[in-house]
């Protein structure tokens, strides 16, 4: 299923984001640029509804998860169970 595949490209972006945010690529970098304009449009709102953790982002997981639990549906739904 083509959404299924979406899902997993989109769990690489985010991970790739995840990179790029310890790597520090500079904002105006093309890849960090794609990344950023990739993730922030979910990671922004979960940001702000996620509890300060101290400095640490825990909104890539929260998307992660949400992505899984997603992708778990529609290949559910696609099998029939």
């Amino acid at each position: 299923m083509l959404l299924i595949v979406l899902l997993d490209v989109y769990s690489m972006i985010v991970f790739g984001a995840v990179i790029a945010s310890w790597v520090q690529i500079p904002p105006d970098n093309p890849i960090g640029s794609f990344l950023n304009s990739m993730t922030e449009p979910l990671l922004g709102p979960i940001r702000s509804v996620l509890p300060d953790m101290g400095g640490l982002d825990f909104s890539p997981l929260v998307l992660l998860f949400a992505v899984r639990m997603l992708r778990g549906v529609l290949l559910s739904a696609q099998t029939g169970f």
